[in-house]
Parts: structure tokens; C-alpha cells; sequence
């Protein structure tokens, strides 16, 4: 089956900077595949690429088979999108909001239907500004999907919610999905990126660094076993420090953190049951995506 997204060597540049260096890509039908990466590695400008919104210097990129750069309009009608820098006039009602985007395409659901998919129902007269951060993100995917799109955009959906409305809207990109679209979520969170997609693409200086379902991003990134607890009281590190496997034994305060091979958990843990008083909190750290992230991008902080 061909995917529905096909990049091919993709450029793009900005006098002498390579905002997007021979990047390429594939992007499956059914799929949630996220693209992550530091500020200004060449997220954005690629998806504006892929939607036509930038004239690319190189490459290729194919959206449902066709040329991007050939039939964007017939492309357009089977894609939807919800830009980083989405907003809408303060004093548009929701339900005129879904409604404008409605008119825009030829076969557009029922505004109606979707307000009440999404939950928008009892807002549709509230105005835009009146709206909380969820209840906005909400709407924009409302009007992402107006077109009964076959593959969705959504670029930094949940930056500026709180918690809350983060996991909220989490829910909303899985059933995004399973109404049976494909979405490019791109995001600088590593956790929604872990949780939600089925492959991730790390860009770093306009080129993709990694690209692999989270779990063997993170196996291929794991170099060691790692246990933390709180020292108890008198704990003297020199009792891990003794254990089979055990590498490093850093205290910091109270905690203390164990790394090491093998079977780490359970040499650590037979020399702190011999304590009079063993430490409750005893646990392996799982390494994480972002643990990738920062392996492939360094930690030094961008503008």
C-alpha cells in the first residue's frame, strides 16, 4: 500500500542557513507520526512545505500520490490542519467559526454534528475569546476536520494548557485517528509524542537525526540500568557501591541513584534489605523519550 505522505530529499533554505536539509520521510495510512526537535531545527517550515504554504528549493513531496507542488488544491480538499499560530477573531461565535470553515469546502460535515462530536454543543454561542485553552483546541480540531479530512495536521496542540486540559486533548488526537484519519503531530513535548504516536521523527538542524516507533528510540538510546530510593538514615554508599553490576553511585540530599548492567534492580535491592531500615520508595527509573531527545539534540538551550 503506498503511504500517504511521501517526502523525498526536502530543502529549504533561508539565504545561507538550511532551515530543512534532505529530509525524507514517509507517513503510513493510519498512522500517528510525530516530529519533534529543538527550537528552529526545521519543524514548522517542513510541515509548511509538505502543506505548500513554503515553495520547497529541492526535493519531492507526495500527498495521497500526487505532487504537492502540482495539485495543492486537490490535495487540500483532503487535508486538515490546525496551526502553532491558529487564533480567531475574539468576538466570532463558535458555531460561525465552523460554519465559515464549512463553506470553504465542497463536501463539508455538518457543522452541527461536529460542535456535538466535540463537545462544543452548549459553547456554539459563546464567543472565540470567551473560551477556555481546552474548549479553543477543541474547536480548532472541529474545524481541522470540517472536510472530512483523510490526513490531519496538528502543530503544537497543546502548548499553554494546563495539565488537565493536556491529557483532555490527548483523547481528542486518538479519536482523531480512530474516525479513521492519519495525523503529523508535531510537538515539543516528549511525553504526548511517547504516548500518542506510532513513530517519531527527530529533526536537528533541517535533518532527521531519528526516525523509529518510541520504544526503539529509547532501546537504542539505553546504556545503563538505573535504580533510585531515598537514603535511610547512617546509609553508607560504599553498600551499593559493592553490588554486582553497579557503575556509578550518585547522592544528591536524600536520593540517591544507582546505574549500572544486568540485573541491576535485584543486587541493589538484596543489599538494602539487609538495612534496618530498607528505603519504601525503592524503584527503576525507565529511560524516556525525552531521554532520547536530549542524547540526539544536546541540552543546550535555543532561541
Amino acid at each position: 500500500m503506498e503511504p500517504i505522505v511521501r517526502v523525498r530529499g526536502l530543502s529549504k533554505r533561508y539565504g545561507a542557513l538550511a532551515a530543512v536539509d534532505d529530509v525524507s520521510f514517509d507517513v503510513e495510512r493510519g498512522e500517528i507520526v510525530g516530529i519533534v526537535g529543538p527550537n528552529g531545527a526545521g519543524k514548522t517550515t517542513t510541515i509548511e512545505c509538505l502543506l505548500g504554504l513554503k515553495h520547497r528549493d529541492g526535493g519531492s513531496i507526495e500527498v495521497f500520490g500526487e505532487d504537492t507542488a502540482a495539485r495543492t488544491n486537490t490535495i487540500r480538499e483532503r487535508i486538515g490542519v490546525q496551526l502553532q499560530a491558529a487564533a480567531l477573531q475574539d468576538r466570532l461565535k463558535v458555531h460561525e467559526a465552523v460554519e465559515l470553515f464549512a463553506s470553504l469546502y465542497s463536501k463539508a460535515q455538518d457543522p452541527g454534528e461536529l460542535l456535538e462530536q466535540w463537545g462544543l454543543t452548549e459553547r456554539r454561542n459563546a464567543a472565540f475569546g470567551d473560551l477556555s485553552g481546552g474548549q479553543k483546541q477543541r474547536l480548532f480540531i472541529a474545524m481541522a476536520l470540517v472536510n472530512r479530512p483523510q490526513l490531519v495536521v496538528l502543530d503544537e496542540l497543546t502548548t499553554g494548557l494546563d495539565p488537565q486540559a493536556r491529557r483532555a486533548t490527548w483523547d481528542l488526537v486518538g479519536a482523531v485517528r480512530n474516525r479513521g484519519a492519519t495525523v503529523i503531530l508535531v510537538t515539543h513535548f516528549m511525553d504526548e509524542a511517547e504516548v500518542l504516536c506510532d513513530r517519531v521523527a527527530v529533526i536537528d538542524h533541517g535533518k532527521i537525526v531519528a526516525l523509529d516507533t518510541p520504544a526503539r528510540l529509547i532501546a537504542a538510546q539505553r546504556s545503563s540500568a538505573r535504580v533510585r530510593f531515598t537514603a535511610p538514615a547512617g546509609f553508607d554508599p560504599g553498600l551499593v557501591r559493592s553490588a554486582p553490576g553497579v557503575e556509578t553511585v550518585e547522592q544528591k540530599g536524600t536520593e540517591v541513584f544507582v546505574s549500572g548492567s544486568g540485573p541491576l534492580l535485584v543486587h541493589v535491592a538484596a543489599r538494602l534489605a539487609a538495612l534496618p531500615e530498607p528505603p519504601l520508595d525503592f524503584r527503576a527509573e525507565r529511560s524516556t523519550l525525552e531521554d532520547v531527545f536530549l542524547a540526539l539534540t544536546g541540552r543546550e538551550v535555543r532561541n
